[in-house]
């Protein structure tokens, strides 16, 4: 799977870690994240989400 980092405040969204603080489990791919799911840090949304190559 692979993780995603959000272009405004620089946060990476690991799928092996998933986001436990707002109730995504480890194993949980960016794709499968629910539509309304927001960045921890800033807010902003996964379309302002790219993938960490």
């Amino acid at each position: 799977m692979k993780s995603y980092e959000c272009e405004p405040c620089g946060y990476v969204y690991d799928p092996a870690v998933g986001d436990p603080d707002n109730g995504i489990a480890p194993g949980t791919a960016f794709e499968d994240l629910p539509e309304d799911w927001v960045c921890p840090i800033c807010g902003v949304g996964k379309d302002e989400f790219k993938v960490v190559e």
